[in-house]
């Protein structure tokens, strides 16, 4: 048996059982289009190119396996901050712990609404952006999302927006199997701030498409719970306009498997579209970044920053790519990836690529890891800071890149505090 045929029977076994939710004729046909591309694909085995570094088993198994629950008296992330939240439990919708869907130039709805209606400008993003996305690197976990998604937010952002919105993800089932899909839409000169955290379930799959039209910046941080048991795969697909703006970051702590999947593509020119992320793990962690960037406009600046603090056994993946077409003329295409080992039972997989078409560009990317500066380290000791401290400054350092990523200067202080209190909780 060849292995796709392998892949496609195992996908079968996968989806025995599971129906598409129903909805009204633009839902039903894209869910029915999704479903066909994951059957054609199959689901990822630890043999695709780009599962070679991640298992992809206990994402791709018929039962989420158990993951208990994390009990913290820790202030939740974000709580200081005026922002419209949205709460899911387990995948589930929380009305009552929800704030009212009203905002100046906003308007939200949810998935499970927004499908049963014949006519909806969620047509018009619902499963495009995901399926533009599988090619040339097939994704069937998303497409998976795209079909059988029964929740999520749809978003349309029609001007300048101050307030951010936050969706929030509380975990309270051991064996919660949560799958939402997201759809936002920014017109033209709009300006949206989306927060995310927490651990959501004990199997997460999400999808998020967004559109980001000419003039239009879009700005997104998320923090992934601290579960240490959890499991996740998440994706954005994005599409950036003219002279449009997209900034996303991530800070991951703890969690047995994450993997973080962007697509984004420069369509229009002049556009900026930032991508970031922290990871710090410890023990049983696998934290997987698998990034492309497609340039298709001129003059257009793409960055990925990513960093990862590794111990005790835990393992880092990027996967990076920037693909500059024959057009995209004046591109400035950035990508780093680093790994911090803090003893020698970690380790770092890194897989960065550059493909160019255009003659007219600056574009660069590098992949380190190291462990702790000793010299730094004892600088910082010989002036009376003890080893435990001095280290967890050089950490907080090391991933400052990658934090300053985010724009406003209230969320990067938000982040850093969460990171302070990680390596606080760690050295006690």
């Amino acid at each position: 048996m060849s292995a796709l045929a392998k892949k496609q029977e195992s996908t079968a076994a996968r989806l025995e059982g599971l129906a598409l939710p129903k909805g009204g004729a633009w839902a039903t046909e894209a869910r029915e289009a999704a479903l066909g591309r994951l059957q054609t694909m199959g689901l990822p085995q630890r043999r695709d190119e780009y599962w070679k570094y991640t298992r992809p088993d206990t994402l791709t198994q018929e039962n989420a396996p158990e993951a208990s629950l994390f009990v913290s008296d820790e202030t939740p992330l974000f709580d200081e901050l005026d922002r419209l939240k949205i709460v899911f439990v387990d995948g589930v919708f929380d009305a009552g712990q929800s704030d009212d869907f009203a905002g100046e130039n906003l308007t939200i709805e949810r998935l499970s609404d927004v499908a049963e209606a014949d006519i909806h400008w969620a047509r018009d993003l619902y499963g495009v952006l995901e399926a533009n996305g599988q090619t040339p690197v097939e994704r069937p976990l998303a497409a998976m999302n795209t079909a059988f998604a029964t929740d999520g937010v749809v978003i349309h952002v029609t001007g300048p927006v101050e307030r951010p919105v936050s969706l929030i993800y509380r975990h309270e089932n051991t064996t919660s199997d949560a799958i939402l899909h997201h759809v936002i839409k920014l017109d033209a000169g709009a300006s949206f701030t989306l927060l995310e955290n927490g651990p959501a379930a004990a199997r997460f799959n999400k999808s998020m498409e967004v559109d980001v039209a000419d003039g239009a910046a879009f700005h997104h941080v998320r923090a992934q719970g601290r579960d240490h048991e959890r499991r996740a795969v998440t994706h954005i697909f994005a599409r950036l306009g003219t002279e449009s703006v997209f900034k996303s970051f991530t800070l991951t702590v703890n969690g047995r498997l994450t993997r973080n999947e962007a697509v984004i593509e420069l369509t229009g020119d002049d556009a900026v579209a930032h991508i970031a992320g922290a990871a710090m793990g410890d023990g049983d962690f696998l934290h997987d970044d698998t990034v492309f960037v497609t340039h298709d406009a001129v003059n257009c600046e793409s960055r990925q920053v990513f960093k990862k603090v590794l111990r005790n056994g835990a393992t880092g993946v990027f996967q990076g790519k920037i693909l500059v077409k024959k057009d995209a003329q004046k591109t400035d295409g950035y990508q780093i990836s680093q790994s911090l080992m803090l003893d020698d039972d970690s380790q770092f997989l890194a897989k960065p690529e550059l493909e160019i078409y255009a003659d007219d560009v600056a574009c660069s990317h590098g992949s380190t890891s190291g462990a702790i500066d000793e010299d730094a380290l004892f600088y910082l000791r010989a002036r009376g800071v003890p080893r435990d401290i001095a280290t967890d400054l050089l950490v907080l350092s090391f991933v400052a890149e990658a934090v300053e990523e985010i724009e406003h200067e209230s969320l990067r202080d938000a982040i850093n505090t969460r990171l302070e209190g990680w390596l606080e909780r760690r050295r006690g």
